[in-house]
C-alpha cells in the first residue's frame, strides 16, 4: 500500500499542472462556431425583421446576445439571460444552438448593423468570445395615402387656382409624382421634399396651377405617387367642380305696353348657366319682399350647369300702376344680383295691340330702358274734334306729365 499512497499525490500534481497549462481551454473549445449568414437586409416599415444566428455545441459557459451597433453606443436587442426584457424575441422555442430572433413592427429608426455575440464567463464577469460579421439592415417606409389640399372658397371662371398633393413618412427620399387631368398628363411645379418627424422619414408636397374653364365642372384631377416600397402607385382624385363657381345670368322680362286693367300678368326671372345649383330667389315689390310660396328647384343642363325660372303673378289694378318689381338672386352666398321691371296699367280695361292674349307678348330684357306707354283713350265719333285746339293742348300736357314721371322713375332706378 505504501507505493500506491506515495504515487497518488504525484498524479494529482501532474493533473493540476496539465489543466493549468496554456492552450488547454482553447483546444477544448476549438470546434465551436457562430454563424451569422446575412450580410445585408432590407425590410419595409411595419413588417417583421428576421435575424439569423446559430452556434454549435460545446462552447464555454456564457450568454448569447444580439447587439445593434458596436462599441460604446451599442444597444442590446436580445439577451439569452433575459429573453423577455428586450425587443427581439426568439424565432423558435428555447434552443442552445439556434438564436435567430424576430423584431416585429420594424421602424425606420431601427436601421443599422446587428451583431450576434457569444460571451464567456470569467472570474470577474464575462468577456467577448465570438462575434458574427454583422448584418446591415436598411428600413424602407411606404408613403402615406396622398391628401389633396385646395382653396377653402370657390373660384370663378378664368381665375387661377393652386391644388397641392401631399404625402409623408416615407424612406428613402427618392419619390416620383405625376398629375393627370381627365387622364391627360399635366405639368406640375417641382416637388418639395422635407424631413419628416424623425430623421429617418421624409415628407413630400407637389402643386399644380390651373386656370378654371366652364368645362372643368366635370373634370377630375389625379395625383399619382410612386416609390420603391410600392408595388402599385398611390392615387388621389379630386373633382374641379368642388371649387368652381359659375355665376348666373339673370334676366327679368318687361312688358312694353300697358296692361289692361284687372288683368293678371306674370313677371318672369330667368337664371341661366350657373354652378353649383344652390341659389336663393326673392321678389320685391317697390322694395318690399313678396310672398311667392315655395321656390322652384334648379334643373341641370347637359353641360353640368344649372338653370332656373321664377315667376310671380300680379293683378294689374290701378293702385299698382308704375310699381317696380325686383328679382333678387343670391348665388353661393355672394353679393345679390338684382333685375327690375315696371308694371304699367292702362287707364281702362283695354290693352295695347301687342299685349293681347295672356299678357306675356312683347317682353323686353331688363337691360333696356323702360318703354314709353302708349296713350289709350277712345277716339270721339266726330273726326272734326281732332282739329280742336283744346284737345291738342290736353294731349301735349299729358305727354309732358308722363315724361316727368318717367324721368323721375329712371333716376330712382339708377340710384
Amino acid at each position: 500500500m505504501a507505493p500506491l499512497t506515495q504515487a497518488l499525490p504525484l498524479a494529482c500534481l501532474m493533473l493540476l499542472l496539465l489543466c493549468s497549462a496554456p492552450g488547454v481551454g482553447a483546444q477544448a473549445d476549438q470546434g465551436f462556431e457562430l454563424r451569422q449568414p446575412q450580410k445585408k437586409m432590407s425590410v419595409i416599415a411595419g413588417e417583421t425583421l428576421t435575424l439569423t444566428c446559430t452556434v454549435t455545441e460545446g462552447g464555454p459557459l456564457g450568454a448569447v446576445r444580439w447587439l445593434k451597433g458596436w462599441g460604446s453606443g451599442n444597444e442590446t436587442i436580445y439577451d439569452q439571460k433575459e429573453p423577455f426584457s428586450f425587443r427581439g424575441t426568439m424565432a423558435v422555442d428555447v434552443s442552445n444552438t439556434d438564436f435567430t430572433i424576430l423584431i416585429r413592427d420594424i421602424r425606420p429608426e431601427d436601421a443599422g448593423t446587428y451583431y450576434c455575440v457569444k460571451f464567456r464567463k470569467t472570474a470577474t464577469g464575462e468577456e467577448l468570445y465570438r462575434r458574427g460579421e454583422g448584418t446591415v439592415v436598411s428600413v424602407q417606409a411606404r408613403p402615406s395615402n396622398p391628401t389633396v389640399y385646395r382653396p377653402t372658397r370657390r373660384v370663378e371662371l378664368g381665375k387661377t387656382v393652386s391644388i397641392t398633393c401631399k404625402t409623408g413618412g416615407f424612406f428613402p427620399s427618392d419619390i416620383h409624382v405625376k398629375w393627370f387631368k381627365d387622364r391627360a398628363p399635366i405639368q406640375s411645379q417641382p416637388i418639395l421634399i422635407t424631413p419628416g418627424p424623425s430623421n429617418f422619414t421624409y415628407n413630400m408636397s407637389s402643386t399644380v396651377k390651373l386656370t378654371l374653364q366652364k368645362d372643368d365642372i366635370r373634370s377630375e384631377l389625379t395625383c399619382e405617387v410612386r416609390h420603391a416600397t410600392l408595388t402599385a402607385p398611390l392615387t388621389r382624385r379630386y373633382r374641379l367642380g368642388h371649387i368652381l363657381r359659375v355665376p348666373p345670368s339673370v334676366v327679368v322680362a318687361q312688358f312694353p305696353d300697358p296692361v289692361g286693367l284687372n288683368k293678371t300678368v306674370n313677371f318672369t326671372c330667368d337664371m341661366q348657366g350657373f354652378y353649383p345649383g344652390s341659389v336663393t330667389v326673392t321678389w320685391l315689390e317697390n322694395g318690399m319682399e313678396m310672398n311667392t310660396g315655395s321656390p322652384p328647384r334648379p334643373t341641370e343642363t347637359p353641360e353640368g350647369l344649372f338653370k332656373l325660372r321664377s315667376t310671380v303673378q300680379v293683378q294689374a289694378v290701378q293702385e299698382k300702376n308704375i310699381s317696380v318689381f325686383t328679382c333678387r338672386v343670391v348665388h353661393e352666398g355672394q353679393d345679390p344680383i338684382s333685375r327690375r321691371a315696371v308694371l304699367w296699367v292702362a287707364a281702362s280695361d283695354q290693352q295695347g295691340p301687342s299685349s293681347e292674349g295672356n299678357g306675356t307678348r312683347g317682353l323686353w330684357g331688363c337691360g333696356a330702358a323702360f318703354p314709353m306707354p302708349r296713350a289709350h283713350s277712345r277716339a270721339p265719333a266726330g273726326a272734326h274734334l281732332l282739329s280742336s285746339p283744346g284737345l291738342w293742348l290736353g294731349m301735349l300736357l299729358e305727354k309732358a306729365i308722363l315724361s316727368l314721371v318717367l324721368f323721375f322713375l329712371f333716376k330712382r332706378w339708377q340710384a
